[in-house]
């Protein structure tokens, strides 16, 4: 499975502190928030990584994270010139998806819960059609909401209802099989002249193809598109890291942990981090991880 992370747009609703950065570089309390969607396709088990961003922005991010090869991995990068809709991701990454399935995730989504890594990659082992998660909210007026049997087949999509028929918003977490790149080749954009990727979706469901998987007590999903919920999701990660010390989306760690890199590469990138906290974390988790080897 390839992977595709969608960090373009221009942030408006964190202007003007968006006016000169990207909003995906912006941290999110100890590391930028680019490094969370990158985790979770890491955890998933995806080493093929396209990232794709504006052509302001893109610089910045090749700068952070190179090709990869540090974490094991490799990351290429495209550019989307102007915001086309989140399904554009499949037509600009057509090549980089090539005749294998895709994860699709939002630059700025956070996800953290239990044994998240094992649901991943059992999720994306094989997929036939679409994997979507829903999370369960208070407000699912203002969402993507979608409608489950009890088998977990989605029977209904509706894009932000008056009078939604479940409580499950559709995360920006998406697993596709390689029909997706066709698919949003030929859907219609809409009014906005976009791809949407809820029409995607409902391609899906009319094949009788679309699954919703339910992260629910346990689990968090963050959306870091305001100021507020920007300043929460570094609030949320600052606590759990002091209460259990342990760090949330340190791609570093995670390489090791998922063998794409060793313990002395692990170590080498805390040292170059070394009179930094981060730093220093990554150089303990190495001498960890050799110990117990």
């Amino acid at each position: 499975m390839k992977g595709i992370i969608l960090s373009g747009g221009a942030g408006t609703r964190l202007h003007p502190v968006t006016l000169p950065v990207s909003k995906q570089l912006l941290p999110v309390y100890d590391k930028p928030m680019i490094y969370y969607p990158l985790s979770v396709l890491m955890l998933a088990g995806i080493t093929d990584i396209l990232l794709i961003s504006t052509p302001r922005d893109l610089p910045h991010f090749e700068r952070l994270l190179g090709d990869g090869s540090a974490l094991g991995i490799s990351i290429d990068y495209a550019v989307q010139e102007t915001p086309r809709g989140l399904a554009d991701a499949f037509v600009v990454g057509a090549d980089h998806v090539g005749d294998d399935s895709v994860a699709l995730i939002l630059g700025d989504n956070i996800f953290h819960g239990p044994r998240f890594s094992e649901l991943l990659r059992t999720n994306a082992s094989d997929v036939d059609g679409c994997v979507l998660f829903g999370y369960p909210v208070t407000d699912p007026h203002r969402y993507g909401v979608g409608e489950t049997d009890r088998a977990g087949n989605l029977v209904s999509i509706e894009e932000k209802p008056a009078r939604p028929r479940s409580n499950k918003a559709i995360t920006g977490l998406y697993l596709y099989d390689n029909d997706v790149v066709d698919i949003a080749k030929n859907i219609s954009p809409s009014a906005r002249g976009e791809l949407e990727i809820t029409d995607v979706n409902r391609v899906y469901l009319e094949r009788g193809k679309a699954k919703l998987v339910e992260l629910g007590r346990g689990f968090a999903w963050l959306d870091t598109g305001t100021h507020d919920s920007l300043l929460q999701a570094g609030q949320y990660v600052q606590t759990l890291e002091h209460r259990q010390g342990v760090r949330i989306a340190c791609i570093e760690e995670i390489a090791l942990r998922m063998g794409y890199i060793d313990a002395p590469a692990c170590h080498a990138l805390g040292a170059a981090l070394a009179k930094t906290g981060y730093g220093q974390y990554l150089m303990a988790v190495a001498a960890e991880h050799d110990r117990a080897a």
